[in-house]
């Protein structure tokens, strides 16, 4: 059976190959990047245990155990969230995919990079979530941009864990203005609330899909409003970390 599979994937390699997403040199229909390509992209290194936050921006001295490390920020204003993790650091190429994906509707990226988040979380999580829930657009930029891009890259990672991924439970109650467009101390007052749990959370562990992270008070807000609910934790999974 095996060399029968072999043989198919051969077949299927060789009649209609696949392309590289950067390079657009051919790879087999099972990859999305070619191997050099893929050494290429900013994979995220340790940083803060509970927001991800690369270890060099706290200084030039590096603690001793990274997984226990926790960044000055964290340490005087604990989040609502318990943890983040990311694939990538949002550099280039990984942050023109994500354009292209968010802004230039280019919507089989959702499952590139959605593939690549759950190869990393394959590793990464100890144990499983209840349930998986996308950082839900307003309805009015919904409808505008046609799909919400943080549940489609949910989708192929809710495939590969086997968790369960609602795209309704969490809902926004207003539409706020873009947080890329607003200056860093604004950004915190700007989605304050701006959450609302539609259904059951109680007691649930909960993990947030999202493709960047920046300043994380788009994903905070988005906790506060799962603990209020009585969900019991919630993790945040990340494409990138800026």
């Amino acid at each position: 059976m095996l060399m029968v599979y072999q043989r198919l994937k051969y077949i299927q390699n060789y009649l209609f190959p696949g392309s590289c997403e950067l390079c657009r040199r051919r790879v087999d229909t099972d990859h999305d990047f070619c191997a050099e390509c893929k050494h290429s992209l900013p994979f995220h290194a340790p940083g803060c245990r509970i927001c991800a936050a690369s270890l060099w921006n706290e200084g030039p001295e590096t603690p001793p155990s990274h997984s226990e490390w926790v960044c000055g920020r964290c340490q005087q204003h604990p989040p609502a969230y318990t943890s983040v993790i990311a694939a990538f650091d949002y550099q280039e190429p990984v942050s023109n995919l994500v354009l292209d994906l968010k802004y230039h509707g280019k919507l089989h990226l959702a499952r590139v990079l959605g593939s690549q988040l759950a190869d990393k979380l394959a590793t990464a999580i100890t144990a499983k979530p209840n349930i998986i829930l996308p950082i839900p657009l307003h309805r009015s930029r919904l409808r505008s941009r046609g799909y919400n891009q943080a549940y489609e890259l949910a989708k192929p990672v809710a495939r590969r864990l086997g968790i369960p991924v609602d795209p309704w439970r969490l809902y926004r109650t207003r539409k706020t203005p873009s947080q890329t467009d607003l200056p860093r101390r604004q950004r915190a007052g700007n989605v304050r609330g701006a959450f609302a749990v539609n259904g059951n959370v109680e007691g649930m562990r909960i993990a947030l899909v999202d493709d960047v992270m920046t300043t994380g008070h788009t994903a905070n807000a988005a906790a506060e409003a799962l603990i209020r609910a009585g969900a019991r934790s919630v993790d945040v999974w990340l494409l990138a970390r800026a």
